[in-house]
């Protein structure tokens, strides 16, 4: 076994795991490309099949590869239009997900204060950006969203020209692979510059987003805050 070591106290296939996923966000596989198959992989690592099995079941779960029967085994790409909506909760009355257009975005470097820091698991006063966006649908006000980001993980975004409206398309481009996200909603009166954005009487009743995203490492990327007048669209919870 060359590539995982033997010593390490945490289970083999995570270790696996953790390898090919330093492959994928090295590039030695592209969005979309196949991986070797798990006999060549169990030969290259010289561990058992099983092992390297249980490692590509936790990379599909966790949506960076896809199994395709007679086919083989792709690198998802992040930034397709199916996935680029998953942390989207927000459906139209045909039941699409719906993230959003961004009508105008800001960004501004700062340093966290002690929610941001606390939500991101910085430290006080961590260099970080604050995002703004005002989202659209179908040319209507969806939402204003306030967005932070660390700039450790996204080193001159400020300067950008053009900052992508979606947390998947950045990720991307800066090298990062996603993980899982945490969603909390709830409900807020309109008032002040956002009624004005999304062109609601003061006290309209919005739903409330916080969430914040996860980089398949388990760190924070992006903690972000959104308030949305729904109209005829809506949110929807899936359980299994």
């Amino acid at each position: 076994m060359t590539a995982v070591g033997r010593f390490s106290t945490r289970p083999l296939y995570l270790q696996v795991k953790d390898m090919l996923i330093q492959r994928i966000a090295a590039g030695a596989w592209k969005p979309g490309a196949a991986i070797p198959n798990e006999i060549e992989l169990s030969r290259e690592l010289g561990i058992s099949v099983g092992t390297v099995r249980k490692a590509l079941d936790e990379m599909e779960s966790e949506r960076l590869i896809s199994r395709r029967q007679g086919r083989g085994t792709f690198v998802i790409d992040q930034t397709s239009n199916e996935y680029a909506v998953r942390f989207s909760n927000i459906r139209d009355p045909d039941g699409i997900r719906i993230a959003g257009d961004t009508e105008s975005c800001t960004v501004v470097a700062a340093a966290a204060n002690e929610t941001e820091a606390r939500r991101l698991q910085l430290r006080s006063g961590e260099p970080i950006f604050r995002i703004h966006r005002v989202r659209t649908h179908n040319d209507v006000p969806l939402m204003v969203e306030e967005s932070t980001v660390p700039q450790a993980r996204f080193p001159g975004l400020a300067q950008e020209g053009d900052v992508s409206p979606s947390i998947v398309v950045l990720a991307h481009h800066y090298g990062v692979l996603l993980g899982r996200a945490e969603e909390r909603i709830g409900v807020a009166a309109a008032k002040g510059e956002v009624a004005k954005s999304l062109k609601v009487a003061e006290g309209t009743p919005l739903l409330t987003l916080d969430c914040v995203v996860y980089a398949i490492d388990g760190r924070p990327i992006e903690w972000r805050l959104a308030r949305c007048h729904l109209r005829e669209n809506h949110y929807l919870a899936e359980m299994n």
